[in-house]
């Protein structure tokens, strides 16, 4: 047996890699997994065959082009994808943790999995779900109590949604007022998630966009300038996505209500708030967490998800239906909402993802989820201070302070010197299977490089990311060659970016790609 040498700067990693077509591409004519056996006679006397009872508009004219294969080579296409692929289970993950995702319980996975959640159909009778039905109440319950809103809904599939419900909620709350045609402009912060102005631009909003001071705190003198009776609502992330927090938002949102605006707080990434701020407090009239990702669900590749939106009593008649009710002895769905801006989705969102993140808060209680609030900033904050020693290394504002969940990061200096940019470093920490954020978007800070380690990780697996940035950091110094033709021993690529503004080119589904080679 060979022992783990740890005096080893970095660990030895090489990532399986194989030519694997697409599975449209494995595909043959008649090859089948699963032969479903027809329906018995005495089945179809009493339910018809299946189809001709369905209306001539939803009967399909052919049968859907899906792949044909056998379970053999299914399987073994699948499992040859999954030795392709980083995820927590498998590397420390550190490159935005809660954003990617940080560890979720196994008991939960083992929960949303029964056949009591798996099998469950919408369209069940009140009396049959009773039991997740008081899971999603009492979820909503433990957000209120987190935040200080006074109603929840879970409907929205993910953070970008449940902003742009908030968005929809502004705009039936000046409808309301009678000023929904007067107030026509949204404003939100440069380092604020691109969400916060991006879905609010797609309902016709105005954006106005508040730049930050020397500090890295968003202009209050230029707040001031945009706020006026023309002002639909602030929509704004704080800490934002620097990890710099802002402690005079109070300000901010009391002169956004003087002017008669709403104020929105994304909480996508509350990771390092819990039990220590509320939006309530800081003068918040609704706010949204993701359940994916700061309450531990995982992130599932974009979905599923729940981006959870609560608002405050005066905004609870505008929430979408359906809303969990308890009369003291039953659950029900509440249909009747006098002004809802109506469904943002199908039903009552993700049951499964409402269940492990209430299982998750369950285990913690409230002491346990203040405990992760300070070991995510904790473990932030021994990373800042440790990166902050590379020669390359820089964080643009509050110098000296110390940032709350996540710090963007600055390698203008490494770059100016060795050549070596961000996306050249990320491309070689594929190499020892770890993850490097690469969407820091906006690209106001040159050369960002976004990290966020949540409570997640030990204190030794935070030493080992850094051994191993700090290695490549080195190494763009020693051997920028070896950077430049990186990776070296993962599965990606180099990817060829000319045409990602030329949708022509893209094919994001295998019909589409048809389509557009049929056309060439």
């Amino acid at each position: 047996m060979k022992l783990i040498n740890r005096d080893c700067k970095v660990r030895k990693f090489h990532q399986a890699k194989w030519d694997e077509p697409v599975i449209f591409e494995l595909s043959k004519n008649g090859e089948r997994g699963v032969l479903p056996p027809k329906a018995e006679e005495d089945i179809v006397k009493i339910v018809g065959d299946g189809v001709s009872v369905l209306p001539e508009g939803i009967k399909r004219k052919e049968a859907p082009k899906l792949p044909e294969i056998s379970q053999h080579r299914v399987l073994r296409h699948y499992l040859r994808l999954s030795q392709e692929t980083l995820g927590a289970d498998l590397n420390v993950e550190i490159g935005q943790g809660t954003c990617t995702m940080k560890y979720s319980p196994k008991i939960n996975e083992k929960l949303s999995r029964m056949p009591e959640m798996t099998e469950l159909h919408p369209l069940q009778h009140e009396s049959t779900v009773q039991g997740i039905l008081e899971v999603i109440y009492k979820t909503d319950l433990y957000m209120r109590e987190i935040s200080g809103m006074d109603r929840f809904t879970f409907q929205p599939s993910g953070g970008s949604q449940a902003i742009m419900t908030m968005a929809s909620l502004v705009e039936a709350y000046h409808k309301y007022k009678g000023e929904g045609e007067k107030r026509d402009e949204i404003i939100t912060t440069i380092y604020s998630h691109p969400s916060d102005a991006a879905a609010p631009a797609v309902k016709g909003y105005k954006i106005i966009k508040i730049f930050p001071d020397e500090n890295g705190y968003p202009d209050f003198e230029a707040f001031k300038n945009a706020v006026s009776d023309r002002t639909a609502a602030f929509i704004v992330a704080n800490p934002e996505d620097t990890g710099v927090f802002n402690t005079r938002v109070r300000e901010f949102t009391d002169l956004v209500h003087k002017f008669g605006g709403l104020c929105c707080y994304d909480q996508a990434n509350a990771n390092g708030l819990l039990g220590v701020t509320r939006a309530k407090e800081a003068g918040f009239d609704m706010c949204f967490f993701n359940l994916h990702k700061t309450f531990s669900a995982p992130h599932g590749c974009g979905g599923p998800a729940s981006g959870a939106v609560g608002v405050l009593k005066e905004l609870e008649q505008f929430l979408p239906a359906p809303l969990v009710d308890f009369d003291g002895k039953k659950y029900c769905l509440k249909y009747e909402i006098e002004n809802s801006i109506g469904k943002v989705r199908q039903f009552v969102g993700v049951p499964q993802v409402i269940l492990k993140a209430y299982a998750w808060i369950m285990s913690l209680g409230a002491e346990g989820l203040y405990e992760v609030a300070k070991v995510a900033v904790l473990n932030n904050n021994y990373m800042f201070k440790k990166l902050m020693q590379h020669k390359g290394v820089d964080a643009t504002y509050i110098k000296g302070k110390q940032r709350v969940e996540q710090v963007r990061y600055t390698l203008e200096k490494l770059t100016k010197e060795t050549g070596i940019g961000t996306e050249d470093i990320q491309r070689r920490m594929m190499d020892f299977g770890m993850h490097y954020w690469t969407s820091h978007h906006p690209y106001y800070i040159p050369e960002p490089m976004t990290l966020e380690p949540t409570e997640t990780p030990s204190k030794d697996d935070i030493d080992e990311y850094m051994r191993t940035l700090t290695h490549v950091f080195d190494e763009a110094y020693e051997e920028p060659e070896k950077i430049k033709a990186a990776p070296h021993a993962s599965t990606i690529h180099r990817l060829d970016e000319s045409s990602f503004d030329e949708p022509e080119k893209w094919a994001i589904t295998w019909r589409s790609y048809l389509k557009k080679a049929e056309r060439k």
